[in-house]
């Protein structure tokens, strides 16, 4: 659901950001903050500060910045929403009130969720009466004991057409709540509704909260219909929206980084009692890409270890699909390849844990397995052959949403193809580099290289040469630092903005650091934040930065002396350009790359826009830096 802002902000005035961090974090008073170690790297001096005014946390050792629901976010692997309510109940706010229609949903979820409560209780009852022998056996013959069938809820479904709607009824159920829950078969041409779970080893389906929404059933008759039956879709159960195994193994994941996703659910409860409790399962489909967007919310790259069959290959091929268009800088799949024929159980129990580490840790990248899609058990031997595969790999990329991502897949794809085909033999209709994304294509000749690369970046130089043509710090970034150090309440302004600020001078960088670790009561002034700094060793390198700054342009904005607008003006202005010049470089780079691998009219093209947007930048910061120049006073004196 939507939180109204009040709402939130009535959770943080109730509760200091240090109060909840002090629930993991041990804290020490420093001025008008708290520091401690960080909770996500292994330190030894404190780097992780906590300020209860401006409601935020900072870790200068790994970046992270937030407010209580982001820490509580990141320390526990819970979802928004999941933060909400459990900063909630500490805080003593009721939830937000629903409306009429919002509390009638609510109430048949709630008595929707008491009915499959009740089954859950029943089939883990009937396990373990003489009826539900053959079900014990089966699970103690794939090393699940009743210890594990006791941690996973595991349970018995009996034969008899009514045995769980009788069951049901007697604890007070309805047979309407009973369709509604899936639990029961029914329809015009059925006068009684019955069991739709008969005869079957029960594994109970959690939603993300833990609770038990739906049931995945094994059968026990070997001429069963379906092996496995699932519930069918209920307001309480979209499969493609859930995982098996989620609310276990999404605090493991958060805490060790890693996630594997395996086909069955006894493949997910073997791997977990094995020592890799950081796994879970889809419900008998296809990965969606809900699916996907709740395994990326536990970790940037999960691996996906399907059987080692056709079926299991296919199951991969498939999910490729499914993620392409959404994958992106640090948000991908890595896939592990099991021996043929086997499941994870079935090389656990073969091989033990340390064969299934060991094909974890050979997991291969996304785009390795989309490359073996298309080029694997396919003829390759004629022009036409190759071409195809080039088209093939052309259309898969096209998929990719990010831009940039698309662009490094583009040429990934492309050496792999030079790779594959030789550098004398190009797939038929490409260039010599080959590989042209669909709609590249040009009439007439090709766009091939004639003589020089235009717009190609120079040679690196060697060394010696980098050493004595040293580029000089850049002016804005001294300048930023300056009216830091004039005006140290901008510092305490724009905290969040200079603690992710990129610097390109290793030493300004440093320097930013020792600005940011300054205690709070030097900020009081530019006097104190200089005795803080010299105490630290920074003296020197303050006097360098403002002796350098006196030759900016801007220099009178940035002084002591200089009215707080104006610097706030100043800086406000550097801070924009920074950001904007950093996006150009970066930009510029990678255009520059394209270039130079592949020299197109559209690379060519792409280049020349973005040094026409720095040429504009330029020009847009000459003429704010020459503005006090020209007038001789500040724009407060004007």
């Amino acid at each position: 659901m939507k939180f109204p802002p009040a709402f939130l902000d009535d959770i943080r005035a109730r509760l200091p950001v240090s109060e909840v961090v002090a629930r993991r974090v041990k804290l020490r008073k420093q001025g008008r903050e708290w520091a401690g170690l960080s909770p996500f790297n292994a330190e030894k001096t404190p780097s992780f500060f906590v300020n209860d005014q401006k409601g935020f946390y900072h870790d200068f050792s790994s970046g992270k910045h937030g407010d209580i629901f982001r820490f509580v976010m990141e320390t526990e692997g819970l979802t928004f929403p999941d933060a909400v309510e459990r900063l909630a109940g500490l805080a003593g706010v009721p939830m937000p009130r629903q409306t009429s229609a919002d509390v009638e949903q609510e109430k048949q979820r709630a008595s929707l969720l008491d009915v499959v409560a009740m089954a859950q209780r029943l089939f883990e009852a009937n396990l373990q009466k003489p009826a539900g022998a053959k079900a014990r056996g089966y699970l103690s013959d794939r090393g699940l004991g009743p210890p594990v069938q006791q941690r996973f809820g595991l349970g018995y479904a009996a034969p008899d057409r009514f045995a769980l709607r009788d069951a049901l009824a007697a604890e007070g159920a309805g047979a309407g709540q009973m369709i509604e829950a899936g639990l029961l078969i029914h329809g015009e041409d059925i006068a009684v509704p019955y069991d739709r779970f008969r005869d079957r080893v029960m594994f109970p389906i959690h939603d993300r909260a833990g609770k038990v929404v739906a049931f995945g059933g094994r059968a026990m008759e070997p001429g069963a219909k379906a092996k496995y039956l699932n519930s069918p879709e209920t307001p309480l159960f979209h499969k493609g929206s859930l995982l098996f195994n989620h609310h276990r193994a999404r605090k493991a994941a958060h805490d060790s980084g890693r996630l594997v996703v395996v086909e069955g659910y006894v493949d997910a409860i073997a791997m977990s009692e094995a020592g890799f409790p950081y796994v879970v399962a889809p419900l008998g489909t296809a990965l969606t890409p809900d699916q996907c967007a709740l395994l990326w919310a536990m970790t940037d790259e999960p691996i996906l270890c399907f059987d080692g069959d056709n079926a299991g290959r296919k199951a991969a091929f498939r999910a490729i699909e499914t993620a392409l268009p959404l994958i992106g800088a640090g948000k991908s799949l890595r896939f592990a390849l099991l021996p043929d024929g086997q499941d994870p159980d079935d090389l656990l129990r073969a091989s033990g844990a340390p064969a299934m580490a060991e094909a974890l840790k050979g997991a291969r990248p996304l785009a390795d397995m989309l490359f073996l899609r298309e080029s694997e058990e396919r003829p390759l031997d004629t022009p036409e052959s190759r071409a195809a595969l080039e088209r093939r790999l052309a259309e898969a990329v096209a998929a990719i949403g990010d831009e940039t991502l698309r662009r490094h897949y583009h040429d990934d794809m492309r050496h792999r193809l030079a790779a594959l085909f030789g550098k004398a033999r190009p797939a038929a209709g490409a260039r010599a580099g080959g590989f042209r994304p669909p709609g590249g294509e040009r009439r007439g000749r090709f766009f091939a290289p004639q003589g020089p690369r235009v717009g190609v970046a120079e040679a690196p130089l060697p060394p010696q040469e980098r050493l004595a043509r040293k580029a000089p710090e850049p002016a804005r970034e001294i300048a930023i630092l300056a009216s830091a150090l004039g005006h140290p309440a901008l510092l305490e302004a724009h905290w969040e903005e200079f603690a992710t600020l990129e610097f390109t001078a290793p030493k300004l960088a440093a320097f930013r650091d020792a600005l940011l670790a300054a205690p709070p009561e030097a900020l009081d002034s530019p006097e104190a934040l200089a005795e803080a700094l010299v105490a630290a060793g920074e003296g020197a390198e303050r006097a360098r930065i403002l002796a350098n700054a006196a030759n900016t342009p801007n220099w009178w904005s940035l002084r002591a002396e200089a009215a707080p607008t104006d610097a706030e003006h100043a800086l406000r202005q550097s801070l924009a350009l920074h950001r904007r010049a950093g996006a150009l470089n970066r930009e510029l780079k990678l255009a520059e790359r394209s270039l130079a691998d592949e020299p197109n009219e559209q690379n060519f093209a792409r280049l020349l826009d973005i040094k026409t947007h720095m040429a504009d930048l330029a020009h847009a910061e000459a003429a704010i830096d020459g503005f006090g120049d020209l007038s001789g006073r500040s724009p407060s004196s004007i």
